[in-house]
């Protein structure tokens, strides 16, 4: 049994050093897109800061889940808006929380319906491990 930490990382340092580890990777053709629900408020909060020129990209993946057969839809679907060319851009994709990796393979598989990135990196605050 994995023991859990006894305290909660702290959310403000976790966006402060993401926020300088991305800075220098920052480039003209940078793009950034957020991932409904979890990964959208710190895409928006990253975007600022990071000062992205490319419009923010906000995606719902719900309908591209290999499992949304079997678990429909739960919530309320949002609109995906991705107002840049994805063509050639290179991708940040921003969630909360990474676990086993299927929400980041959705969002890829939606991603390549609006074009060929030139890469795609994941930024998140958390992993937990466990991909499939």
């Amino acid at each position: 049994m994995t023991k859990l930490p006894t305290t909660l990382p702290e959310a403000e340092a976790l966006c402060a050093q993401l926020v300088r580890e991305l800075k220098p990777r920052v480039g003209p053709k940078t793009a950034m897109v957020g991932l409904y629900t979890g990964g959208a408020w710190l895409a928006e909060r990253l975007h600022k800061e990071l000062a992205i020129k490319a419009p923010l990209g906000l995606m719902d993946i719900a309908f591209y889940r290999d499992d949304y057969a079997a678990r429909g839809l739960k919530h309320d679907p949002k609109r995906t808006t991705i107002p840049f060319d994805v063509n050639g851009a290179e991708l940040l994709l921003v969630d909360d929380v990474l676990f086993s990796g299927r929400t980041i393979r959705a969002a890829m598989n939606e991603l390549f319906d609006y074009g060929r990135p030139a890469s795609i990196s994941l930024v998140v605050l958390a992993d937990r491990g466990g991909r499939q």
